[in-house]
């Protein structure tokens, strides 16, 4: 059921659906509200069960959506249930559709210089009506009341985006959105990571079978095996032990 969420090492996860997600967001936008999207993995739990500000910051956000098919097995640990894991390259391209019926402007904020940009063009080649109200990389001096961190939030609330996608990599998008949240002028913010890398070409997905068998952390550690080996040796069996003690003193 919509609105049915799951606890996981203190985090509410919400069970929801593909399409329930894009019409919170739509609703959003349509209604001039304020929508904080987060995504839940392996790696955001484990961080968030170490550091109580993280575990904060998921606790604010409106949606806290699967990101990892190891987020649903941990909630079958649990004797727990979600209903459906995607991560945004998943449906980033309904998302764009969604900005292009609403009318909403997007702005892509994070990742390497130039990155951002691409993603934005790629966009527009797929959908032409889409309405791209700025891009900034992620390469800036983040201090919350620092000049370029004011600078880059004063851009952005001068350019009025609906869709704010935020890829500075976990856990540095959460903090973020944490300080900036509130000094934001745009209706739905959304933690993306790699996306736009993604989007431009940068960096490759697995195949879809295996993203479809939910094999996309396998797919990932092979193909970037630098960026992804060292956090997965870590994350994936912490994460499984302290899900496992969840259920254990769940009985």
């Amino acid at each position: 059921m919509a609105g049915e969420k799951v606890d996981l090492l203190g985090v509410q996860v919400d069970s929801l659906t593909r399409v329930e997600i894009l019409k919170r967001i739509a609703d959003a936008v349509r209604l001039d509200e304020r929508l904080l999207v987060a995504h839940a993995n392996l790696r955001g739990l484990n961080l968030a069960y170490e550091q109580p500000w993280l575990r904060g910051f998921y606790q604010r956000a409106q949606i806290v959506y699967c990101d990892g098919m190891g987020v649903m097995l941990g909630a079958r640990l649990t004797r727990q249930r979600i209903r459906e894991r995607f991560t945004l390259a998943d449906w980033v391209w309904q998302l764009a559709a969604l900005a292009v019926d609403l009318q909403a402007r997007l702005f892509l904020l994070g990742n390497p210089p130039g990155v951002a940009q691409a993603a934005a063009h790629n966009l527009l080649k797929v959908y032409p009506e889409i309405q791209i109200a700025g891009v900034q990389h992620g390469f800036f001096t983040m201090q919350a009341d620092g000049p370029e961190n004011l600078a880059v939030i004063s851009r952005i609330n001068e350019l009025k985006p609906h869709i704010l996608l935020v890829g500075f990599g976990m856990p540095l998008q959460e903090r973020w959105l944490d300080e900036n949240w509130e000094r934001l002028n745009v209706n739905v913010a959304i933690t993306c990571g790699a996306l736009f890398e993604y989007l431009a070409g940068d960096l490759k997905r697995g195949p879809q079978w295996m993203n479809d068998h939910y094999l996309e952390w396998l797919a990932r550690l092979i193909i970037s095996p630098g960026r992804y080996a060292a956090r997965y040796l870590y994350d994936i069996p912490v994460f499984f032990y302290r899900t496992m003690r969840q259920g254990f003193h769940a009985k």
